[in-house]
């Protein structure tokens, strides 16, 4: 969106026989630096700075230049002056509600931590709730002059990524520069997605790429727990599909309880009516069978009412775990509706498509209507739902829930559509191409582990499918990105080669999801800045 700058920043002096004698700074917007304001002009990159009017020596300190951070800020007005550095002083708050932003961000820089009713002095940094009336919950305006450094931004997020801001800039104990950076997300939904049913991973591994996701400001961990292979998570109501190999409770809500600390919304994901292996392990009776009795991997029968109710215990059970905005129903890959014809291959699923929907529904119709009912299984616990794009069916006579949010992976299923036949629907979109954001454990079939540098150069949230970006036009309906994981051969890669390998390719995500211009820096640039401000 464009914004108009009300004030430029102008630094001056009046400089007698080489001494200044008189100095002036006037910041923008009146010198009132609590606004909070998001960018004015709607450009991106650390390089687009406003620049001053007829700026004149002050002292001997040169005009400051952007902070270098991961991902880079989205405007900056510099200034002239000594900047800041984390020497000593103190972090307090303004208001109480951002006490534990406070708290984490003195621990990270050695300061101390001066509490919600002390004054900011020289040294300090100083985190405020404003801003900007209609400014962006994840908007943040940080100003750094007179020897300290404040934080505002119109919620917890904003000032949250504000004090990431801080933190890339001074790691090591480096400079922060004089001036103002206003900033602020291109896109809201900002995404990594682990497969934790595939591969057992620690609670400790996944508290880490929690830290590490945090301060590249993406804002959501997707967890699919569940799958053919294992069931990842401990259940009251079914421990018999439990796997050996698990997370407890406790261990998720500390889990849960880190995430909220980092402002990351955890999505949890029971994929169905396919992808349920582990459940039929235990109920071998819920298996879906074609016409000659040949049992389908993964897939219940969702003509049987046993399966529903299954899934349901389910999916209740783990929304009293799982309270965040967000939920995955899954519903990719259905066995029946990988081949040819459906109908003909699965008579009885077919009968019971007509019985409920009427003599023209098909069995997609019978699938799109699992969709839709666990969709009202979740929908009293408030949760925006997403489901993957090869779970909804075009033509038929049951059409998928218009507020399901469409996960778009793949155009290499059967009958898989171009995302423009979606989004001309007027459905909104999060992107997952599999192309460039899917990391597949022991490459299987096509796929090739991610780069970052391919991401960075050649991938943004237009790209859905493929190489070839969508129109611009339907921007404003894809909601942003997910990295994901998949773990198809487990064993091909050690916890620890998972998180080295993503390394690059999560930092270059955050900088596309952040900020979908061409970046300033050539690749190389980045990769000696990614080694420089994040660990």
């Amino acid at each position: 969106m464009q914004r108009d700058r009300k004030a430029l920043l102008v630094g001056g002096g009046i400089v007698v026989a080489g001494a200044v004698v008189a100095t002036a700074v006037l910041w923008p917007d009146g010198g009132d630096d609590s606004s909070g304001r998001a960018p004015s002009d709607g450009k991106t990159g650390a390089s687009r700075t406003s620049a001053p009017v007829s700026p004149s020596p002050s002292r001997s300190y040169p005009l400051s230049r952007p902070p270098r951070t991961i991902p880079a800020v989205r405007d900056f007005t510099p200034a002239r002056g000594p900047g800041w550095r984390p020497d000593g002083g103190r972090v307090v708050v303004r208001d109480k509600a951002l006490a534990d932003e406070g708290r984490l961000i003195a621990a990270e820089l050695g300061l101390s931590y001066g509490g919600e009713d002390a004054e900011a002095g020289p040294g300090d940094v100083e985190l405020a709730l404003g801003g900007a009336r209609r400014a962006g919950q994840e908007s943040y305006r940080m100003t750094v002059r007179d020897g300290r450094v404040r934080i505002v931004g119109p919620g917890r997020a904003g000032v949250f990524y504000g004090t990431r801001t801080l933190k890339q800039e001074a790691r090591g104990g480096a400079t922060v520069p004089e001036g103002v950076v206003a900033d602020e997300p291109a896109k809201p939904q900002r995404g990594f997605m682990i497969d934790i049913a595939r591969k057992h991973f620690s609670a400790d591994w996944i508290k880490d790429r929690i830290r590490e996701i945090g301060d590249l400001k993406f804002n959501q961990l997707g967890l699919h727990f569940s799958d053919d292979q294992a069931f990842r998570i401990e259940s009251d109501t079914h421990p018999e599909i439990v796997s050996a190999d698990r997370l407890t409770k406790a261990q998720v809500r500390e889990i849960l309880a880190l995430a909220a600390e980092r402002h990351v919304t955890v999505v949890p994901e029971i994929d169905s009516p396919g992808h349920l292996g582990a459940v039929i392990e235990a109920y071998p009776e819920l298996q879906l069978r074609d016409v000659n009795g040949v049992a389908q991997r993964g897939a219940v029968d969702i003509a049987d009412p046993a399966a529903a109710r299954m899934v349901d215990d389910l999916l209740k059970e783990y929304a009293g775990l799982f309270k965040g905005a967000y939920w995955h129903l899954g519903a990719d890959e259905y066995r029946a509706l990988t081949v040819r014809d459906p109908e003909a291959s699965y008579p009885g699923l077919a009968a019971a498509a007509r019985r409920r929907y009427g003599p023209g529904a098909r069995v997609r119709d019978l699938a799109q209507g699992w969709l839709n009912d666990r969709a009202r299984t979740v929908a009293p616990h408030d949760r925006k739902l997403k489901a993957w794009n090869d779970g909804f069916y075009p033509g038929g006579v049951v059409q998928a829930d218009k507020k399901l949010e469409v996960a778009y992976w793949t155009g290499k299923e059967i009958g898989a559509r171009e995302p423009v036949s979606y989004l001309s629907q007027g459905r909104k979109l999060t992107n997952y191409n599999d192309e460039y954001l899917y990391y597949v454990l022991g490459q299987p079939n096509t796929f090739r582990y991610p780069t970052g540098q391919r991401i960075y150069e050649s991938w943004t949230p237009r790209v859905l499918r493929g190489t070839s970006p969508v129109p611009a036009k339907y921007d404003d309906q894809i909601l942003g990105g997910t990295f994901a994981v998949w773990c198809d051969l487990a064993r091909s890669q050690t916890q620890q080669q998972v998180a080295q390998g993503i390394r690059m390719p999560l930092r270059a995500t955050a900088q596309k999801l952040w900020d979908p211009d061409k970046p300033e820096q050539t690749w190389p640039q980045f990769v000696e800045l990614a080694d420089r401000v994040t660990r």
